[in-house]
């Protein structure tokens, strides 16, 4: 073929080609489809999607979707461009608030009635003691859920078993221990009391203050400051106890009057003084030189009592930050009507018998 006629072959094929592919448009067009490199190029755009990334569409594009498309009138179509889709700028869902944020403190705690909610309030007050910065009220809430939890498990060991499956592997132990101690404590109390306590409840100082006496009785006679803690937790609940013990002991660290002209100076009551008092005894009788069994039997002479006040002593040793629980606790007494908690104002010169009144406190 002659090489003009050639030239003229291919432009004309050409020409059909373009032909072709605009009629076949202009056919899909017709019959309602997608023109062939519309559904290309979407095809290309959807490929190089991420999944799960597509920005949502504004709120007025979902309501128009919802509505429907928008009619035109047959055979005329819009010649303006399509407006972008502009994603609406993020919005941050506000957090959710922590249980330790939703703290009422002046609600008293109630220990849950299975093993599973017993497991739940012990696992919350524990993390949310030991929780960077917790505020003041905090402690005070969780501090003493802790602490009616753990007395409702002294009294059932046969929800031992499910109450630790429930519970985080490293909370374990923790409970382990806190009832260990608390049924150690309950042991002379078999009978429990008819009568309510010739005692007066008052608030405890601080417990930063209370820790800095706690040390400088390490510092000065050896004796761990957490053992010093746990000395005024068992006798006084840190001190809230005002009164005479049945052997004639008062003040932050029941002494008897005997032993406080001994190894005390100042004032019995005042918690400063008490602290180095049981600091100087304590350490007399080995506890600074590391026989801290035989110096807690020296100060009450029962084996329950030095298996308490080490489980307490040694969950301090092990995280500092149990203090802050501990420094919360209120002041429970065991009545043959029940648990009776002695709230700060409490005040009785003589004991008087316990009533159903006293138990819904």
């Amino acid at each position: 073929m002659p090489r003009r006629l050639l030239l003229v072959a291919l432009a004309a094929a050409l020409v059909a080609g373009v032909a072709f592919e605009t009629s076949t448009g202009d056919a899909d067009l017709a019959a309602g489809r997608r023109p062939a490199r519309a559904e290309r190029a979407e095809r290309a755009e959807r490929l190089s999607r991420v999944p799960g990334r597509r920005p949502p569409a504004p709120p007025s594009l979902l309501r128009d979707a919802a509505e429907g498309p928008a009619r035109m009138p047959v055979g005329e179509e819009s010649s303006a461009p399509a407006p972008p889709v502009i994603p609406p700028p993020p919005v941050e869902a506000p957090a959710a608030p922590s249980p330790a944020s939703l703290v009422d403190p002046g609600v008293v705690p109630v220990a849950a009635d299975d093993p599973a909610g017993l497991a739940e309030q012990i696992r919350t007050a524990e993390q949310a003691i030991r929780a960077p910065d917790p505020s003041p009220e905090e402690l005070a809430y969780y501090g003493h859920l802790q602490q009616v939890a753990y007395r409702a498990l002294t009294d059932r060991p046969e929800w031992d078993e499910a109450v630790a499956g429930a519970l985080p592997e490293d909370l374990r132990p923790v409970m382990a221990a806190n009832v260990a101690a608390g049924r150690e404590l309950a042991r002379p109390h078999a009978r429990p009391q008819t009568k309510l306590p010739a005692w007066r409840i008052v608030e405890p100082a601080p417990a930063g203050e209370l820790r800095a006496y706690y040390e400088e009785g390490e510092e000065v006679y050896g004796v761990p400051w957490e053992y010093l803690a746990a000395v005024n937790l068992t006798e006084t609940r840190m001190g809230r106890i005002r009164g005479l013990s049945s052997a004639g002991a008062q003040g932050p660290m029941q002494f008897i009057p005997s032993t406080w002209a001994t190894y005390g100076s100042g004032d019995i009551n005042d918690p400063h003084d008490a602290i180095l008092a049981a600091a100087r005894y304590l350490a007399a009788n080995g506890g600074g030189s590391g026989n801290l069994a035989n110096a807690l039997y020296r100060y009450n002479p029962v084996s329950w009592y030095v298996k308490a006040v080490t489980a307490y002593a040694e969950q301090m040793v092990a995280d500092e930050r149990a203090y802050l629980g501990y420094h919360a606790w209120q002041v429970y007494y065991a009545t043959s009507l029940g648990d009776v908690l002695l709230p700060v104002g409490y005040e009785a010169t003589e004991r008087r018998d316990v009533t159903p009144a006293d138990i819904a406190r």
